[in-house]
């Protein structure tokens, strides 16, 4: 078993350097971690691995990645800890790490495929709140993500990660405008819906009937929210209330319930 040791080789930093965004777009590849985004990305898009690396150890305990990776035609190179350590964008690597091919899908193609529920993210700019959209998304059925070009990167490490895998999962466009966005949405029949503070109550629109519609979720900054100008690509904006005492909601919660609360209401 040959076994790749050197952490300061030309293959291992080249590996490193798609934690940098200007490596990412200059080769179109992005880096993927992890046991669970791995098994993902070989069941659903074996086609998209350039390049799999795994510890002997991690291999010894997740025998069916390895089996998945025989099956999928996928080759694995060993790689010692300390290699792990430096092609990795994590404190503690979980000895797994693939190169992939970016996949963006192409807006046109998103809303020709019909779809009934979408999730849109203008200037989301934090790692784990896009990632985790995207991985509700896909749990509550959604069609598709789309990113603006101010949001940010979909192949940020964080990003991948946050998306447990679900970026292998559904559909997702990048680099969108809201205004081709809205375009594109109401010529397909779609609604959009801004989730914002000021907006109507999130049980108003329930017993409205409102979320059973097809529908775009439309969801803005982290600190600022949606400004006064994106507000106006919306149909309508919807809130989701706090009975609690907590200040605010963070954005990938507030995200779940909405995504969801149409999935049901779409469903009942």
């Amino acid at each position: 078993m040959s076994l790749l040791d050197n952490p300061r080789s030309p293959r291992v930093r080249a590996v490193a350097k798609l934690a940098r965004k200007a490596a990412r777009s200059e080769t179109g590849l992005f880096l993927l971690e992890g046991p669970q985004a791995v098994a993902e990305a070989l069941t659903y898009s074996p086609h998209l691995m350039v390049e799999l690396y795994a510890t002997p150890t991690a291999l010894d305990r997740y025998t069916d990645i390895g089996q998945t990776a025989v099956d999928a035609g996928v080759d694995i190179e060993f790689i010692s800890e300390e290699v792990l350590d430096a092609m990795s964008d994590t404190v503690t690597p979980q000895g797994f790490i693939a190169v992939c091919k970016q996949f963006p899908t192409a807006l046109k193609d998103i809303f020709a495929a019909k779809p009934k529920l979408i999730a849109i993210l203008e200037e989301v700019r934090d790692p784990g709140n896009a990632g985790t959209i995207i991985r509700a998304a896909d749990s509550a059925g959604a069609d598709a993500v789309i990113l603006t070009g101010r949001s940010v990167d979909l192949y940020n490490p964080k990003v991948v990660r946050a998306t447990t895998g679900s970026l292998f999962h559904l559909p997702v466009a990048v680099d969108a405008t809201l205004s081709d966005v809205r375009a594109r949405a109401r010529a397909a029949g779609l609604q959009i819906l801004a989730a914002d503070i000021k907006g109507d109550d999130m049980l108003e629109a329930r017993n409205s009937g409102l979320l059973t519609a097809p529908t775009a979720w439309l969801f803005g900054n982290e600190a600022r929210g949606l400004t006064d100008d994106d507000l106006l690509y919306a149909d309508r904006s919807i809130s989701v209330p706090i009975y609690g005492r907590a200040e605010s909601m963070n954005l990938a919660t507030a995200a779940s319930v909405c995504l969801y609360e149409t999935a049901f209401a779409q469903r009942s």
